[in-house]
């Protein structure tokens, strides 16, 4: 027995040294008759409780797991030395340029400067080699200009709507939680009128499509309509905006940005306190309100969780549109059509028809787990929302089952808009940014921020401006002031 034990014992040491050479063959040598052999010593040295069959096949799945490993790294290794070379190559030809006559200055920083370009590229190019993702978002982004134009500074507490008119004179008007509305020159940033009808908050503000009266709805549960007189002042000379600024996710503003010029607060602004007409029939809040096509009836939504139509001309209530379970949040109107989309806490917006007289039909979107914080209309048979989900689909309202397009973002979305010429959403955030996308959902920009350039706090409303105007898009929030931008996307960048 004792010789027995001894030759028992000699015969494991001696299967260990196999299985630790066979182990240091794998390492440095990878072949498929190592690999056998190690499954084979491993299965006969290990305790489990798994079938022999099905422990060989889980090992040989490992294996090719590693080789594809194996595959990567010496790939990865051969790109290194490529880089390496060329960086070597790069520098060389480097030290020629620096070696050459002074007068040939230029030349040397041009070459410098291509030099590390092209390393950079390199490296990207790496990257994207051995991570196996490609993106072509920020590609598109570097080449969509977006500058901030004008401040538009006076309000006493954040501005939770804005508006730009649709007749001549072409204004911005604002809605603040300081119960006060205001029109502004878009030119000069000089405020030109200021209305303190309301006893609340004034929470939207629309123009009318042809007359020079204004529809605000506030937190007094009142819908006020105010007719308005403005001059425009001068235009005064621009400051210096050559300087662009490309909108792209990766860039720090924060060096780049210029301080612009301090904008007059509206101290000698006139003032306008007495509405034209009044609506009254909500018992909560009033959110928002909208003119129908024509300007003749207006729509209005509550936080009683009901929309209410008004005819203009006699203030009386034509139409109470119920269904909501909870409280809205926002309504509009189709541009050309009779056409109502109401928003609400319930995840879902309606859409109210008024095409045919005698039938009021109503549909349902349902799509969204959050708040709809907003719902738009475009020119065609589209409609975009948006809610507190951090999500913005795009619907076709012949096809109301599923969105035709979802933009999943990082914040909440607030008041959206969406540009007529170039089909472009504007979407405002919790989280102060602002981000451009076409109806299809491909990101075409964000809006610059920094600390001197900006929103500071969260971005309540966007709306377009599609006329001859240096801005051409109108942002608000609640660190109290409205911005407009200039925004210039490239044809052929929408078309992507």
């Amino acid at each position: 027995m004792p010789v027995e034990s001894g030759s028992s014992a000699a015969a494991r040491q001696a299967k260990q040294k196999r299985k630790s050479h066979s182990l240091s063959i794998r390492r440095t040598n990878s072949t498929e008759q190592d690999r056998s052999g190690l499954q084979r010593d491993m299965l006969e040295g290990q305790d489990s409780k798994l079938p022999l069959s099905l422990r060989s096949n889980l090992l040989d799945l490992f294996s090719q797991i590693e080789r594809e490993f194996e595959n990567l790294y010496i790939e990865n290794l051969e790109l290194r030395r490529e880089i390496e070379t060329l960086n070597d190559r790069l520098a060389a030809e480097g030290q020629t340029f620096e070696g050459a006559d002074l007068a040939k200055g230029a030349l040397k920083t041009k070459a410098s400067h291509s030099t590390s370009q092209l390393s950079q590229k390199l490296k990207t190019t790496y990257k994207a080699s051995t991570s196996k993702i490609v993106s072509s978002f920020k590609a598109t982004t570097s080449r969509a200009v977006c500058q901030l134009v004008r401040e538009y500074v006076g309000h006493r507490d954040g501005i939770w709507d804005l508006s730009v008119t649709r007749t001549q004179p072409v204004v911005l008007g604002t809605a603040s939680a300081d119960h006060t509305a205001m029109l502004w020159s878009i030119e000069t940033g000089k405020c030109l009128l200021k209305y303190l009808g309301h006893q609340g908050s004034v929470n939207s503000i629309k123009f009318h499509p042809t007359e020079q009266m204004a529809l605000t709805a506030s937190g007094d549960q009142t819908a006020h309509i105010w007719r308005y007189m403005v001059q425009l002042p001068t235009p005064q000379p621009v400051a210096d905006i050559s300087q662009q600024t490309p909108c792209e996710d990766d860039v720090d503003f924060s060096d780049k940005d210029e301080a612009d010029g301090e904008v007059d607060g509206p101290n000698d602004c006139p003032s306008l306190r007495v509405a034209t007409t009044t609506l009254r029939s909500h018992q909560g809040v009033v959110i928002a309100a909208d003119w129908l096509v024509g300007g003749k009836q207006v729509v209005t939504a509550s936080w009683d969780r009901a929309a209410n139509l008004y005819d203009v001309e006699t203030s009386e209530l034509v139409h109470s549109l119920t269904g909501h379970d909870q409280e809205l949040t926002h309504c509009c109107t189709h541009p050309t059509q009779r056409l109502v989309v109401t928003s609400s806490r319930d995840t879902t917006f309606r859409l109210w028809d008024f095409r045919d007289p005698s039938i009021h039909s109503v549909n349902v979107f349902q799509g969204h787990t959050d708040t709809v914080t907003s719902a738009v209309f475009t020119v065609g048979d589209n409609v975009v929302s948006g809610s507190d989900d951090r999500t913005v689909k795009v619907w076709d309202l012949k096809n109301m089952r599923s969105p035709i397009a979802t933009i999943r973002t990082d914040s909440a979305v607030n008041r959206i808009s969406v540009s007529v010429n170039q089909k472009i959403i504007a979407l405002p955030h919790d989280n102060r940014q602002v981000r451009l996308f076409d109806m299809s959902g491909v990101r075409l920009a964000r809006l610059p921020r920094s600390n001197r350039q900006g929103h500071r706090r969260m971005v309540c409303c966007s709306a377009w401006c599609e006329d001859n105007t240096s801005c051409n898009l109108f942002t608000c929030g609640f660190d109290r002031q409205a911005i407009g931008w200039n925004i210039n996307i490239p044809a052929l960048l929408q078309e992507k």
